[in-house]
C-alpha cells in the first residue's frame, strides 16, 4: 500500500480519537475509563481504514463526501454538547457522529457508484 494512503488514514484515525477524548473529557467534563478508550480507539481505527480503503481504491469523490460528512458528525457532536440544555447532549452528540459518518459514507458510496456508471454509459 502507497506509504502516502497509510498516512492518511493514520492521521484521520488519530484526529478522530483525539476528537472523541477532547470532546467527552474535556467538554462535557466526565471521566474516561478503560472502556471508552477502547470505544474510542475502535470508531477511529474504523473511520482510518474506511478513509485509506476509498482511497486505495481511488474513489476519490466518495473520500471527499466521506471526510465531509465526518467534519459535520463532529461539528454536529460539539454542537449538541455545549447547546443542548436537556441533559440529553451527551447521548445526541454520539449518536449524531455515528449517524451522520454512516450515513455520510454510505451516500459517497452510491455517488461514487453512480459517477462510474454514468462515465461507463458515456464511454460505450
Amino acid at each position: 500500500m502507497d506509504k502516502k494512503l497509510w498516512k492518511i488514514g493514520f492521521f484521520t484515525g488519530l484526529t478522530s480519537f483525539v476528537l472523541l477524548i477532547l470532546g467527552i473529557r474535556t467538554v462535557l467534563g466526565q471521566d474516561l475509563v478503560i472502556k471508552n478508550y477502547f470505544a474510542f480507539g475502535v470508531f477511529s481505527l474504523t473511520v482510518g481504514i474506511l478513509a485509506s480503503s476509498i482511497l486505495f481504491y481511488n474513489l476519490k469523490i466518495a473520500f471527499r463526501i466521506f471526510m465531509a460528512a465526518l467534519i459535520l458528525g463532529f461539528a454536529e457532536f460539539f454542537r449538541s454538547f455545549l447547546m443542548d440544555t436537556s441533559g440529553n447532549g451527551d447521548l445526541l452528540g454520539i449518536l449524531s457522529l455515528f449517524i451522520i459518518t454512516t450515513f455520510g459514507f454510505g451516500l459517497s458510496m452510491i455517488v461514487q457508484f453512480i459517477v462510474i456508471g454514468i462515465r461507463k454509459a458515456k464511454n460505450k
